[in-house]
């Protein structure tokens, strides 16, 4: 059997994974962090998008973040988010609405324009549909 590490997946709201993992992929302001078990302790904050775990065993779940921390010691891995979900429970016209919704904005600055808002909102928008696209390529369509 594979080494394991615990892992935490927390948001605001409520604490959506906590189990044994063989690894942990999320998206660093710095690049791609893949955290395998005896990693060096750490502390980094992580960008909007998915954020991949591999169970003991193999199997693989996805969760989306809107950005937050993450946390590595060396007996657990613990994912600090304001907001976090099960990729699966993504929804996708939503997303996209919101982009469309976010790009008009940009696009028609009016006298009381508020950029970095809408930019945060079409960023958070392109991370739940690369989310979903990577939910695609990985799984074939079918959630997890």
């Amino acid at each position: 059997m594979a080494m394991s590490v615990h892992c935490d997946i927390v948001s605001a709201e409520e604490e959506l994974f906590s189990g044994l993992v063989e690894m942990v992929i999320a998206h660093g302001h710095l690049g791609d962090l893949g955290i395998l078990p005896g990693h060096t302790p750490l502390l980094t904050d992580l960008k909007p998008g998915p954020v991949r775990v591999i169970k003991q065993g193999g199997t693989e779940e996805v969760f989306y973040i809107s950005g937050g921390f993450l946390e590595v010691q060396p007996s657990m891995v613990k994912v600090l988010a304001d907001t976090a979900v099960r990729a699966g429970d993504l929804d996708e016209a939503a997303a996209i609405e919101a982009r469309k919704a976010a790009e008009k904005a940009l696009s028609e600055k009016g006298t009381e324009f508020d950029y970095g808002s809408a930019a945060a909102r079409l960023a958070e928008a392109a991370a739940q549909l690369r989310t979903i696209e990577e939910m695609r390529k990985k799984f074939g369509g079918r959630s997890r």
